[in-house]
């Protein structure tokens, strides 16, 4: 870890305000996940985003947005995040989405293919083709013009256009989380 979590209480009143935002929204969407450490402060991708405030904060409204104004089927956007996550094999990003898949249902040996960066077997068609695009892209590819007609017959035009989105701030989280070398919750550590 080449940073470490922001305390709360040593925050200038503008991050402090965008912290207890954040704080609040994950205890609400995502409280199955340790996101804060033992003196309050937040893990993951909000060190950074915290500590540079004039890249993090819009980036964080960009990916407030992708929550907001989401469509797609929750487990099918965690199949998208974990296809993602395991690309780049971001340990935080894995650490708070396996445990979110496995929330909205989604198997245990599907996570596991996913985190590994593996294309697993018993997705539904919508999944897949979500899947295959997330897959694409992160390898830096142009989607077919006969994957995209399929995606859009499946999810429609708006559908995939969210998708390339959240595919989009997911490979942002993962490399701010691998180039801060952020750990999972169990592997930090207040020593610099």
């Amino acid at each position: 870890m080449r940073i470490n979590p922001l305390q709360p209480e040593k925050m200038s009143t503008e991050i402090r305000y965008v912290h207890d935002e954040i704080a609040n929204l994950i205890g609400n969407s995502q409280s199955q996940v340790n996101m804060v450490d033992a003196d309050g402060a937040l893990l993951g991708p909000f060190i950074p985003m915290l500590k540079y405030p004039q890249f993090g904060v819009p980036a964080l409204s960009f990916l407030r947005t992708l929550d907001t104004q989401a469509t797609l089927p929750k487990a099918l956007r965690e199949i998208v995040i974990l296809t993602v996550g395991g690309f780049y094999g971001a340990r935080f990003e894995l650490y708070a989405h396996e445990i979110m898949a496995e929330a909205f249902g989604i198997p245990q040996n599907i996570i596991a293919s996913l985190a590994s960066g593996g294309h697993p077997n018993g997705l539904d068609e919508k999944e897949t083709i979500a899947h295959d695009i997330a897959r694409a892209l992160v390898s830096g590819k142009i989607i077919p013009d006969s994957t995209y007609k399929h995606a859009v017959n499946l999810i429609g035009q708006d559908g995939v256009a969210e998708l390339y989105f959240l595919v989009s701030g997911y490979s942002l989280i993962a490399m701010i989380l691998n180039g801060f070398d952020i750990p999972t919750p169990d592997n930090f550590s207040s020593e610099e």
